[in-house]
């Protein structure tokens, strides 16, 4: 802060504060908004910060609590911005959130941070939306030591399995969609399995999907698409694993990263008996 400008305590201690909130919050596609309780827009650090007066925070908290929400979130519908296809479709699930305040008649002179996290499962109720913003303290909530099991961990290409996914994506073109199976031809059967389909165009564009299986000419989604899709949709596709061993060090040559116990014997060992 300059030297011109006035401190935090200051601004907080006048007799008659102008504040409002600002939020900033960005998907996980890259799409980033900005929203004000002010009734007009503020421009602050070369953002736009639209009117949005029908979104407030519910509750902050300074302290760290084991529940692991730092805040909840409620506003109304805000067209343009957050809109109900949107919400529907599980876009704004896990965006990242910041909440500010600031004074409207200075936009910018102070900036306070109230909470940072990210969005939990976006709900509606009644003509508004709901969210619970998971912060830092969400950590404590985490096992200290992983749980041992006979399936990898990891996920395929995360920081523990170490496969570089850039050779394991492909971009397809979608030439018809029944349900939850996707028409798109030259592919090798199983590869997609447990993957991903990312959208990246049409309605759906940006959504990204599990997939249960794939065959030469066709991929099954865990779930039908949120909105009709079009032939000539290009999807991105991502190849998944089945966390095995066996697929692990064949497929992938990856055995050293595995992440599992797949020779650690069971809880059923003092069950099994000669000839089981």
């Amino acid at each position: 802060m300059s030297g011109g400008e006035e401190s935090i305590e200051t601004i907080l201690g006048k007799p008659l504060c102008t504040l409002a909130f600002c939020w900033r919050l960005e998907r996980r596609d890259g799409v980033c908004i900005g929203l004000t309780s002010h009734d007009r827009d503020l421009v602050i650090g070369g953002m736009r910060y639209r009117a949005a007066p029908g979104m407030r925070p519910a509750a902050v908290r300074g302290g760290i609590t084991a529940e692991g929400g730092d805040t909840d979130v409620e506003g109304a519908l805000v067209a343009d911005a957050i809109n109900e296809a949107d919400l529907t479709a599980g876009r704004w699930d896990g965006a990242a959130l910041e909440l500010r305040l600031t004074e409207w008649e200075s936009p910018g002179a102070l900036w306070l941070l109230l909470a940072r996290g990210e969005l939990g499962a976006v709900g509606r109720r009644g003509g508004a939306f709901t969210a619970e913003l998971v912060g830092a303290a969400a950590v404590l909530g985490q096992a200290v030591a992983p749980s041992t099991s006979p399936d990898c961990r990891a996920a395929l290409g995360d920081r523990q399995c170490r496969v570089d996914l850039a050779a394991r994506r492909r971009i397809v073109t979608v030439a018809g969609v029944e349900g939850a199976d996707v028409a798109a031809s030259g592919l090798t059967a199983g590869d997609y399995a447990f993957g991903t389909l990312r959208w990246l165009s049409g309605a759906n564009g940006g959504i990204v999907q599990g997939v249960a299986d794939n065959g030469a000419d066709s991929v099954m989604l865990v779930d039908p698409p949120p909105y009709a899709v079009e032939a000539g949709t290009l999807a991105l596709l991502t190849e998944g694993c089945d966390r095995q061993m066996e697929t692990c060090a064949t497929r992938f040559a990856n055995a050293l990263n595995f992440r599992g116990e797949p020779y650690l014997p069971g809880t059923d060992l003092l069950t099994r008996y000669p000839g089981a």
